[in-house]
């Protein structure tokens, strides 16, 4: 845990399962106070049950399409009202969408990059300005993915989304880093959620085999760079992506691949 963080008031996005579940728990663990917005009010209410009374006074929920500029404005004016400031954002609320390219609709199409890009943008946008307002030197941390840097069959559009997040915590620097604003991405590969399990029962035994160093990623092994990004400790790193896919991304290698090598 990293003493620095707390103290400090936090936004999460897409937090009440899985990678922004973890996030938000490692936070509470260091002493940060966190807003957790999600679109499920019930998952919300349920992550919450399961913390300590301790942590749960210190987790204040906020549900809400984030996809929703005016869910994004409620979540920043909720902020003010309770704390007066945001010290961390973490903009991890996302849509993944496998589809082949030719079936890709227009409607696809504008609910992807609404909830992927729109809504990150103005969330960031509009939580930089308070930092700037408030003269707070902040942290942002934007959810990428591997597949932003390495495509993936059935994710053109997704993949393209996830990439531009990557230039958009690069081209951020240029506003935020005068400001003493740190903002920087995760780009996570194969991850074990309650979501990916779903996705089959040789969900593990895939991807163990397809990643180099032979195991799919925890949500801590997540939620641990992320806490790293949010800490003094990366004091001097800004508009960089940082992949942690354990090697995926190098090797390029698909779950077709070992039907042929069957």
């Amino acid at each position: 845990m990293y003493s620095d963080i707390k103290g400090k008031i936090a936004i999460v996005t897409g937090a009440a399962d899985g990678i922004g579940s973890g996030i938000v728990t490692q936070l509470l663990e260091s002493g940060a106070t966190v807003i957790l917005n999600d679109i499920n009010e019930g998952s919300i209410k349920k992550y919450i049950q399961n913390l300590s009374e301790t942590n749960a006074s210190n987790c204040l929920p906020f549900a809400g399409n984030i996809g929703d500029l005016s869910i994004i404005k409620g979540l920043i004016e909720f902020a003010i009202q309770k704390f007066g400031k945001i010290d961390l954002l973490i903009a991890n609320a996302g849509f993944t969408l496998f589809k082949n390219f030719f079936d890709i609709s227009n409607l696809d199409f504008d609910k992807i990059i609404n909830i992927n890009i729109k809504s990150t943008f103005f969330l960031v946008q509009n939580v930089s300005k308070l930092m700037r307002e408030k003269n707070i030197f902040g942290k942002i941390v934007i959810m990428s993915s591997n597949v932003g840097t390495t495509p993936y069959p059935d994710l053109a559009l997704y993949s393209m989304t996830k990439a531009a997040l990557q230039m958009m915590v690069k081209s951020l620097v240029l506003d935020l880093a005068p400001l003493e604003i740190q903002i920087n991405g995760i780009a996570p590969g194969a991850t074990l959620t309650s979501r990916t399990q779903n996705e089959g029962d040789d969900y593990l035994k895939v991807w163990n085999t397809l990643i180099p160093r032979g195991k799919v990623a925890t949500i801590e092994d997540i939620s641990n760079t992320c806490l790293f990004l949010l800490s003094e400790h990366s004091n001097h790193i800004t508009g960089q992506t940082i992949v942690v896919d354990g090697g995926w991304s190098s090797i390029g290698k698909y779950p077709i691949d070992l039907k042929k090598e069957a």
